[in-house]
């Protein structure tokens, strides 16, 4: 029941009482305000996924049900029935903005009901949070059943294919072996079964709830240490991880820091778990390197790779390696092949549940689940950068995983969840969470904590000015561009009357509007620049002036590795190396296999290789190149994460010299605020993985804030 004393308004969802921090009369809308502004905040950045969906589809639909109830108060004042109305104009104005950003949610807009299970639990949740006291029929909601996934879409069915090898391989076995264990008990109903638990999961770590890293509790590693063959030698924080593996656990989001040895890790996980057949998924770059990890770790075994329509595979390997790009046309035979572990390498590349590349991935792992008599396989998601920009990033992972479905919890989960006796309203729910998706088997280790002997790390940003006609061309055209984002800026300001604009005020809400147009629109001015094409110019700029940098540091440290975004960018230092006679070697996305890895060679070990050239995608992950400890990089990277992947091929386990990693950054442009931008994304993963209080930064895009800046600068003018 409500709390006596306050105010009980009508409707046919029940009496509220408002609490100490809603309006007396119309305690939702607050909350309306605050959830729209969240799905807008999402949208701004591209990320209006399943869950966003739903909360505007509720948000719209609570909308109109408020509305009718406002208007039918004979309880308020005509006065404040209009405020009210004002302010769910308000709420509604955001909706349609929304909307004309994404135009599938128009559709969402026209819905009269919450219908879906996950709509219901969330309309539910943030009335109970508004204080209305809601019937049985509400507060009890059923969710219908999942349909099945069939592993191979119907508009991949024409691109299977089913190597040599793998024909044999059924031939010579083809059934698994039954499973004739009694098939699990169904799940009681638990306590929190009516409740929406995964955006609480998600601000779970959104927050860093809890204060302590996200890492699982390991066990001790072996005194003695029988983990790894004969003559090889694991370090402690590997033999732990291992050791949960040899004791049973089977799900892992291995987030160790690049550098800490994680595909070996997974590799001698799969040894002690009796994990073969294993499939690997891994990006190209690094099938070859994965099958020399496995040679070395897995001695006895047999690795293979597969390229293309897979001619050449071993089918009855016991571990089978297949790049992301090719997996698409493999899912049929590779679904039915048996395996009872999986890797994904790099798991961050599957983030986007939207993407094909994303789907295969889970369109196995739920084959691999069903077929292992158990059900329950090893399954090993491997990235240093779980998150990138949002903390749903964890979705598709936690999904791999088995840990949810998307929309809810799987039963362990859900377990856990319950047992903590508290549910989403109750502040302290929120560290019990995120402990329990921990305890599912997050592993996150930082090369500070357990490679005491790894040698430091430092970023030393490197000013240049670029005073040249290129240099200067640049700075006229960010100055046009914020001159044209302020002339949208004014225009709108005069044509609404802003209220706050007359007082002297900023509008920051119109700033934003004015800046995602900017970004959104691909021409930019009459002459084409944007935000790409001028930040690609000052990679240009810069090119020569980081090349001659790095040369210097050849000549006086030894080896570096150059690194930059653009190819024209790579040519250019190619060529100022040439003329100051230093050998080098480039990495690049369009090389082979075998050529990449020939390169990776001579750099590490041909004395008279002085530079790697490098592109910051191909080279990013899964490269070692410890040869070197000094890192230029000539271009900024969009994210966080990607400088971190690109300086960690340096800072790694066999490193014995302190890395210095170079940013050369063009003074006086938008690059310097960049450099900034790129810094403060690093607090969302520092307070959800590893516990620290710090601030997460702006929640925006790089572009868009930069933008931002940009404009912010021209008004302040």
């Amino acid at each position: 029941m409500p709390p006596t004393g306050h105010r009980r308004s009508s409707g046919h969802h029940g009496s509220r009482g408002a609490s100490a921090r809603h309006d007396d009369d119309a305690p939702l809308i607050p909350i309306l305000a605050r959830k729209v502004r969240e799905v807008e905040s999402k949208a701004q950045k591209g990320k209006v996924g399943p869950t966003n969906r739903t909360k505007f589809q509720v948000i719209a639909f609570l909308v109109r049900e408020e509305r009718r109830r406002v208007k039918a108060d004979t309880e308020i004042s005509d006065g404040t029935r209009a405020e009210l109305l004002k302010r769910l104009d308000g709420v509604a104005t955001i909706l349609a903005k929304i909307a004309a950003r994404d135009t599938s949610l128009i559709a969402l807009l026209e819905v009269e009901q919450a219908a879906s299970p996950v709509a219901q639990k969330l309309r539910r949740d943030w009335l109970i949070e508004s204080g209305a006291k809601l019937s049985d029929d509400e507060l009890i909601i059923t969710t219908a059943p999942v349909a099945p996934t069939p592993s191979v879409p119907a508009s991949l069915a024409a691109k299977q294919v089913l190597p040599p090898s793998a024909k044999a391989h059924r031939r010579s076995s083809p059934f698994l072996a039954p499973d004739l264990r009694p098939a699990a008990p169904t799940a009681p109903r638990r306590r929190l079964d009516g409740w929406e638990l995964m955006g609480p999961l998600y601000k779970a770590f959104e927050t860093g709830a809890g204060g302590t890293a996200a890492s699982m509790t390991l066990p001790d590693a072996p005194r003695i240490d029988r983990l790894a063959p004969a003559g090889r030698e694991i370090m402690k924080h590997q033999a732990r991880f291992v050791e949960a593996a040899k004791r049973g656990h089977r799900t892992f989001l291995l987030a160790d820091e690049p550098g800490l040895g994680k595909t070996a890790q997974s590799l001698l996980a799969a040894s002690v778990s009796g994990a073969f057949p294993l499939l690997a998924v891994v990006p190209n770059v690094v099938k070859m390197n994965w099958a020399r990890e496995a040679e070395r770790w897995l001695p006895g075994r047999v690795a293979s790779v597969i390229n293309g329509d897979g001619d050449t595979v071993d089918a009855f390997a016991d571990v089978l390696i297949v790049n992301y790009e090719v997996l698409d046309r493999h899912l049929s035979w590779l679904g039915d092949h048996g395996f009872r572990g999986m890797v994904v390498d790099e798991a961050h590349f599957i983030k986007n549940l939207g993407s094909q590349r994303s789907q295969n991935v889970l369109a196995l792992s739920r084959r691999i689940r069903e077929r292992t008599p158990d059900h329950n396989p090893l399954l090993l998601a491997l990235t240093g950068t779980p998150l990138i920009n949002d903390v749903e990033d964890f979705n598709a992972i936690w999904q791999f995983l088995g840990w949810t479905n998307g929309e809810r919890p799987n039963a362990e989960l859900a377990r856990r969840l319950d047992e903590t006796g508290l549910t989403p309203a109750d502040h302290g729910f929120y560290p019990e969470a995120r402990q329990a998706v921990i305890d599912l088997g997050v592993v996150r280790r930082k090369k500070i904590d357990v490679a005491a002997d790894l040698p430091d790390k430092l970023v030393a940003d490197l000013p240049v000015e670029l005073d040249d006609d290129l240099g200067r061309s640049i700075r006229a055209a960010e100055t046009e561009m914020a001159q044209r984002m302020y002339a949208s800026y004014e225009r709108i300001i005069l044509a609404r009357g802003s209220e706050r604009t007359a007082r002297g005020l900023v509008d920051h809400d119109i700033m934003r509007l004015v800046a995602q147009g900017e970004l959104d629109d691909g021409s930019g001015s009459a002459s084409g620049e944007n935000v790409f094409s001028m930040v690609r110019r000052i990679g240009q700029a810069k090119a020569p002036l980081a090349a001659d940098y790095t040369a210097q540091l050849a000549r006086s440290v030894g080896k570096v590795v150059f690194f930059a975004k653009h190819i024209d960018v790579m040519d250019q230092a190619e060529r100022v190396f040439a003329e100051r006679g230093l050998r080098t070697v480039s990495i690049r996305g369009d090389q082979s296999t075998p050529a990449r890895q020939e390169a990776i060679d001579a750099f590490n070990t041909d004395e008279g290789v002085s530079v790697a050239v490098c592109s910051l995608t191909a080279a990013g992950v899964g490269v070692n190149l410890q040869a070197a400890s000094n890192v230029v990089l000539a271009e900024l990277s969009w994210t966080a994460a990607e400088q971190t992947q690109a300086i960690d091929r340096v800072h790694r386990i066999g490193q014995a010299e302190p890395v210095t990693a170079w940013r050369i950054i063009a003074a006086h442009t938008i690059d310097t605020k960049i450099a900034e931008l790129i810094d403060s994304k690093q607090g969302l993963a520092a307070r959800a993985l590893d516990g620290e209080q710090r601030e997460a930064g702006p929640q925006d895009s790089v572009q868009l804030s930069a933008l931002l800046h940009l404009l912010e600068q021209e008004i302040s003018r």
